[in-house]
């Protein structure tokens, strides 16, 4: 059995990263000083070995009484002075040494050097003789201050590193409390207490939309709890009816000997009731295969203006009993599943003809919308009556629930026909849509028209 894997420590990885970014910065300014400290001293060697240059060729050509009368060990010596750092050489045309005085511990690894031609007046040679002249400059000295200095300053960037590492560590986990703060809020919460909320004064910013989003989502749990509740009560309310209307029936018939006549009469009446408990069970296992993403199946070119068709065909003898009217209005081809596009119209007819106004009509409207280069076919159903409350019309389309909680015409509505609806809008990966407003009452789908006939 494989072990599992490590859990990230936010804290010690913004500490590490932290730490690491330090000594980066640190180690990159330094190398920065270093480079640049290193590249002037090599300018000033430089410079100085040209100073030289100049002032021994000044002195060696200098035929002034002053030096006239000095001899050329003399004068050069005399012009080391003071300078332990500094060497001389001079080699006549013919290769005789005619002065020298770089010490044997010196190589060139440690020097710097310069070769000129010169011409030498000193009072032994009767006339100027050219020669040629080797200035030496000892770097040892300049390079142990530049190791020192490379020294200072990798130590000061390994305190530096140290430092800032503790420091952010600290502040890291400072920074990490608020979010300890908000774990304790969350530990609090439990599902018998959805009034609780998160609280998000004194937290930064960062948090906030964190906050905002979890009630957001506490809000909606909260409703959908209380649907829940209210669908059990409604399940509970609903089956216990029908249920116990059975049980009585036949207890009641049990009792004694019947005719074959009034089992008859008693078995219909069960069959009613039996149906009605069937379509509430088979309306909660739709809703439940479409939550598990099951998609439409029986996909081809359908005409919605057919199907809605069909579905007033099938509605016309309860608009007559309502004295109500059913209007077809346009059309659009989309590849649907056209029994679920039914059941869905079907779903919503049902739902106006039971709050339209007696005379009124109610109103198929279809029609092709352009959207972002992208045709989507909406159909909607549209009746005069009753305002619907804005605290409900955006939940209408949420399973169980109900506007009226009196549980009006239970026997026919148990508060799964629009989510049906909803759902199957999802299964074409479409959606729906209600407005109420001045007496009109719409509810509709809008289907992505992906190939049209």
């Amino acid at each position: 059995m494989s072990a599992a894997p490590a859990v990230p420590h936010l804290g010690r990885r913004l500490s590490r990263w932290m730490a690491l970014l330090s000594m980066l910065g640190l180690g990159a300014v330094s190398l920065v000083v270093f480079l640049v400290f290193d590249s002037t001293l090599s300018a000033r060697q430089k410079e100085m070995l040209d100073q030289k240059q100049q002032s021994l060729m000044h002195v060696l050509r200098d035929d002034s009484t002053a030096h006239r009368d000095k001899s050329l060990d003399h004068l050069l010596s005399d012009f080391l002075a003071g300078h332990g750092d500094y060497a001389i050489r001079v080699v006549d045309n013919q290769g005789h040494v005619l002065f020298d005085s770089i010490p044997a511990d010196w190589n060139s690894h440690h020097t710097m050097l310069r070769s000129f031609a010169v011409g030498i007046t000193a009072p032994q040679y009767h006339q100027a003789r050219a020669a040629t002249a080797t200035l030496v400059m000892d770097l040892r000295p300049d390079e142990a201050l530049l190791r020192g200095l490379g020294w200072t300053l990798f130590a000061a960037m390994v305190a530096g590193s140290l430092l800032l590492a503790l420091a952010g560590g600290l502040l890291v986990q400072r920074s990490l409390q608020p979010i300890e703060s908000l774990v304790s809020q969350i530990s609090l919460l439990s599902a018998r207490d959805f009034a609780r909320r998160l609280d998000g004064s004194g937290l930064p910013q960062e948090l906030q939309p964190i906050v905002t989003q979890f009630n957001a989502l506490l809000d909606r749990l909260a409703d959908a709890y209380r649907q829940l509740e209210a669908f059990n009560a409604d399940v509970a309310h609903e089956l216990n009816t029908p249920l116990a209307t059975l049980i009585s029936s036949t207890e009641v018939v049990l009792r004694k000997p019947r005719s074959v006549d009034e089992l008859r009469d008693v078995l219909e009446s069960n069959l009613e009731d039996l149906r009605r408990i069937a379509g509430m069970v088979g309306d909660m296992l739709f809703l439940s295969r479409a939550d598990q993403g099951v998609g439409a199946r029986e996909i081809g070119v359908v005409s919605l203006a057919a199907v809605a068709q069909d579905v007033v065909e099938f509605y016309e003898a309860v608009a007559l009993d309502a004295d109500l009217r059913l209007e077809v209005v346009g059309d659009a081809q989309v590849q649907a599943d056209a029994p679920l596009l039914r059941r869905a119209l079907s779903n919503l007819l049902s739902n106006a003809t039971r709050y339209a106004l007696a005379g009124s009509a109610i109103r198929i409207d279809i029609r092709t919308r352009w959207q972002h280069e992208h045709a989507h076919a909406v159909i909607s159903v549209t009746n005069t009556g009753p305002d619907i409350a804005p605290e409900h019309l955006r939940h209408l389309f949420d399973r169980f629930y109900r506007a009226d909680a009196s549980r009006h015409n239970s026997e026919r509505n148990h508060g799964l026909g629009l989510a049906i609806v909803k759902a199957i809008a999802k299964m074409h990966g479409g959606s729906v849509f209600a407005q109420s407003q001045g007496g009109v009452t719409t509810f509709g789908l809008i289907l992505p028209v992906a190939a049209v006939a």
